[in-house]
């Protein structure tokens, strides 16, 4: 006869209820559950049956022994090794008074397996204990008549240990499962920080930068020019404030718990307006390089269309980075930014052109050149700024290609996919970058 529609999705529901309730709730329920089906007749042949002796009347006795042999397995995950005593106890003595068989002696099976699974000290010395009250068990009842022969015991005893055996196995694999669990954990939050330390690196090193070339340019405007000095030293502010804003967004994100990030990306929810460096912000990075004495030529080919979060942030860095850079070993020489939106691609191309001279200071277009003996503080060796980019646009499942031109200029392209996979999106670079000729 089939079965009615209904039937299956009503199970699922009754088992997912079923699971929502604690293991102490679940098991005591079950441990009730087995005691009552024990006074069952019906069920009895399904219990367990060693003597074979001439059964005897049941008693207040044999009552008292089937709750023994059932309601211990309350506490089977909290105290395995005592539940499996009390139950183990039970069933001796079930066995040799020669009560009747019960279905609450399946008590022993799953004592046995929670054992195996849940007991975590002295597991050896309790298999040689069980074993050997076993083997008295054994001995006892061949003594009182049992017709059971050694053979018997042997193949029940057997299967006592394969039940064992499960039990161990279930615990192996919860402490596997455990410890893989614990190393995504460690691997996530690795990823995480390098993920952290690379928007760092992006905000402080910019706008750090543009600072530092401003105020290194007004000892040499004062003299000559004090107006212009003023509007450095306001470009200095504004670009402190600037860097004071990125910071308390980032700092936000990391306040921000997991479970409210995943649940606004699977929302599909924007970034706070304002709050995220996107790509309309581009031309502010342009017009502060200006501001720090950097000729920066913008041009932007083809019709800018709405864009995922992550690709904007990725580009609006790639710019950054590539400016900073300018900045730091090519300060003075012309730049050109170019934004060309394709229609699968948004290619992201800083060119500055010229021989760059590391650790040079020049003063913005217009004013007197400092001397020689006056220079910028020199940007370590061994950047990270370029490989923190190749890592970030990687994961959008873009190119990044950077390295000098023939004249000693440089050049940093990015081609970025414009709708990447969102596994890309929400994905975490890996830590390793891939070798890039780096000038950060």
């Amino acid at each position: 006869m089939p079965a009615h529609p209904d039937t299956v999705p009503r199970l699922r529901a009754w088992l997912g209820r079923w699971r929502a309730h604690r293991p102490a709730v679940r098991d005591g329920l079950a441990a009730v559950l087995l005691a009552v089906l024990g006074f069952v007749p019906t069920l009895a042949t399904i219990g367990v049956e060693l003597s074979d002796l001439p059964e005897r009347p049941t008693d207040a006795l044999a009552v008292i022994l089937v709750l023994a042999q059932a309601l211990p397995l309350a506490f089977r995950r909290r105290w395995p090794a005592a539940c499996l005593a009390v139950v183990g106890i039970a069933l001796a003595l079930d066995e040799l008074l020669a009560y009747p068989p019960t279905f609450a002696s399946v008590g022993l099976y799953v004592a046995l397996y929670s054992v195996g699974a849940y007991q975590a000290r002295f597991r050896r010395r309790l298999a040689v204990v069980a074993t050997v009250a076993y083997a008295a068990l054994a001995v006892a009842l061949t003594v009182l008549g049992s017709p059971n022969g050694p053979a018997d015991f042997l193949a029940f005893y057997l299967v006592l240990v394969v039940i064992w055996l499960g039990g161990t196995a279930m615990r192996r694999r919860r402490a596997d499962e455990a410890e893989r669990r614990r190393l995504a954990a460690v691997v996530a939050t690795s990823d995480e920080r390098a993920r952290i330390a690379r928007e760092l690196h992006d905000v402080v090193t910019h706008h750090v930068t543009a600072m530092v070339v401003q105020a290194d340019a007004a000892p040499y405007l004062l003299p000559a020019t004090p107006g212009r000095a003023g509007d450095g030293l306001a470009a200095i502010s504004d670009t402190g404030r600037r860097a004071l804003t990125e910071l308390r967004y980032l700092l936000g994100v990391l306040e921000a718990t997991g479970e409210t990030a995943a649940s606004a990306s699977a929302a599909g929810e924007a970034a706070p307006a304002g709050r995220a460096p996107a790509l309309g912000r581009v031309g502010d990075v342009v017009e502060q390089a200006r501001r720090s004495g950097q000729p920066v030529e913008w041009a932007e080919d083809g019709d800018p269309r709405p864009l995922p979060d992550a690709v904007e942030l990725a580009a609006y860095r790639v710019v950054q980075e590539a400016l900073t850079n300018a900045l730091k070993h090519a300060a003075g020489r012309p730049t050109v930014v170019r934004l060309r939106h394709g229609r699968e691609h948004l290619e992201v191309e800083v060119t500055t052109h010229g021989p760059a001279s590391p650790g040079a200071a020049t003063a913005p277009p217009g004013t007197a050149a400092p001397p020689p003996a006056v220079v910028t503080p020199a940007a370590p060796p061994g950047g990270r700024g370029l490989a923190g980019l190749a890592e970030r646009v990687r994961v959008l499942d873009g190119e990044l290609e950077s390295g000098p031109l023939p004249d000693g200029g440089f050049r940093v392209r990015a081609s970025i996919p414009a709708t990447p996979t969102s596994q890309a999106t929400h994905a975490t670079p890996p830590t390793q970058a891939t070798p890039t000729r780096s000038r950060s």
